[in-house]
């Protein structure tokens, strides 16, 4: 079966939350070097100019980073259905009719999916909480937005139902039956 082919309904089983949280620490451990290449390019300019660039405020590092994600995720989601660490997991990011994602549409997703991050980032920068209190405040908002795909039916997230796109085993895709969790 190609990516682009429509998978059948009965094999569109959502993984576990255990499985797609697991997959979740896994993506953070990869962003977190690739999310350093940024201040590398950085650093480099300076020891080799001795000059610092405009770029290098922690505001357009963030930008740059902010737009290296989106890349990669937009990549990976359309190009394949999966990042490594959901190819690690099993599993595939679909349409919620079982399709590929086009570009457009997983780049949507990516900028969605920041509903995991956003509130408590904002309420701790408004509140002016230390690096430690706003971790902690991203922490529970990801603990807390990962349970409530527990109130959808089809246990996807609040972002896929937005996106019209859904988390499936890709087990079940290969297999053409539902897998255990």
């Amino acid at each position: 079966m190609t990516v682009g082919a429509a998978i059948g309904a009965s094999a569109l089983v959502a993984p576990s939350l255990t499985r797609r949280m697991a997959s979740f620490v896994y993506e953070g451990l990869l962003l977190f070097g690739i999310g350093l290449i940024p201040g590398a390019i950085g650093a480099l300019f300076v020891a080799l100019t001795g000059h610092q660039h405009p770029l290098q405020s922690d505001t357009a590092l963030r930008v740059i980073t902010f737009v290296i994600y989106a890349i990669y995720f937009s990549w990976f989601w359309s190009a394949r259905g999966q990042t490594l660490p959901m190819q690690t997991w099993h599993i595939r990011v679909v349409t919620s009719d079982g399709h590929a994602l086009s570009q457009p549409r997983a780049l949507l997703r990516f900028i969605a999916s920041c509903a995991w991050f956003a509130p408590a980032t904002v309420i701790a920068a408004a509140n002016h909480w230390t690096r430690w209190q706003g971790l902690a405040a991203v922490g529970v908002g990801v603990v807390t937005y990962a349970l409530l795909s527990f109130l959808q039916p089809q246990r996807q997230f609040w972002h896929d139902m937005l996106c019209g796109t859904r988390l499936i085993d890709s087990r079940a895709t290969a297999a053409g039956h539902n897998p255990a969790p």
